[in-house]
């Protein structure tokens, strides 16, 4: 199956368009946003996620991400937190209630490239399958700097999807843009290749490839328990669909606008920009999430 993928600053230039031409229009009202659920199981409960890392990373940036996903189910963490960003996920209501806890399990290193530097989404896939098969789990494929994929800085930053047949299972991919587009996976940690060139923003753990890496990671992880297979919450085709993060891109705190993340908050020390707090001291900057009882795109500052 496809990847359901994620582009940041494509959809950034779409809504610098959308802003011009609604900008010129006064009396246009501006309509809510529906994610319609299409009666399909979501991911609740227990979810194990096991990490491929296909290419070199450094323990800092390995840690970055690990910090990131425990930082979900913390409770310990200061306001805004990471764990109240996951919370609006448990919003998505389907036959089985309750939230969905994330677990770190498996990581595997693959820091030999052993299907090279240029990937298929078959390849994907295939690095997906060795975090095993089970239906509690989502094996996410992480590419270092130097690993290119198909579609990776051109109309896409990661994405999401899952296998057919018995031994089906979800499987998600975020690669690391630093050297290749971080204008374009990366923002706003780097001037946009497209639209408004507002200053970038400093990146809260000091690296920008992997600070991207946990926006995207955050955006299709949160799209992988809402719209699991394809038949969750999404606006538009199910090949190319609007989800839970998608559907708010480019926004980051309140006033946001195309080219200005928003609001959000800054280190005293470092001077880096954050909206989420999570373990060990972290800090990350997390999209807005769009919320179901509000329908509207919620952000934590």
């Amino acid at each position: 199956m496809a990847l359901n993928y994620y582009s940041a600053t494509g959809a950034i230039f779409l809504l610098f368009i959308f802003f011009l031409s609604t900008s010129m229009a006064a009396l246009v009202k501006e309509q809510p946003l529906v994610l319609k659920y299409h009666r399909g199981p979501l991911l609740k409960g227990t979810i194990t996620v096991n990490l491929i890392w296909y290419g070199k990373f450094t323990p800092v940036q390995r840690s970055i991400i690990v910090d990131y996903l425990q930082s979900i189910n913390s409770l310990k963490a200061p306001l805004p937190s990471v764990s109240t960003w996951w919370k609006t996920t448990e919003k998505y209501k389907s036959g089985t209630l309750g939230s969905s806890k994330l677990v770190v399990g498996k990581q595997i290193l693959d820091e030999n490239y052993s299907l090279g530097k240029s990937l298929k989404n078959s390849h994907i896939i295939f690095l997906a399958a060795k975090g095993g098969h089970l239906s509690g789990s989502v094996n996410v494929v992480l590419t270092a700097k130097e690993v290119s994929v198909v579609g990776f800085c051109m109309n896409r930053c990661g994405g999401h999807g899952s296998t057919r047949g018995p031994t089906r299972f979800a499987y998600a991919w975020v690669g690391n843009s630093e050297t290749q587009c971080p204008g374009y996976c990366a923002w706003p940690f780097h001037q946009p290749v497209y639209g408004p060139q507002t200053p970038s923003l400093v990146a809260p753990n000091g690296d920008v490839g992997v600070d991207g890496m946990v926006i995207n990671l955050a955006t299709v992880l949160a799209g992988t328990v809402t719209n699991p297979f394809n038949n969750g919450y999404f606006q538009g085709p199910p090949t190319a669909p609007l989800e839970a993060v998608t559907a708010c891109t480019g926004v980051f705190g309140s006033g946001a606008y195309p080219g200005y993340a928003g609001n959000v908050l800054t280190d005293k020390t470092t001077g880096a920009s954050y909206n989420a707090h999570g373990v060990n001291g972290r800090k990350y900057l997390l999209p807005a999430m769009w919320d179901p009882q509000t329908s509207k795109c919620s952000t934590l500052v």
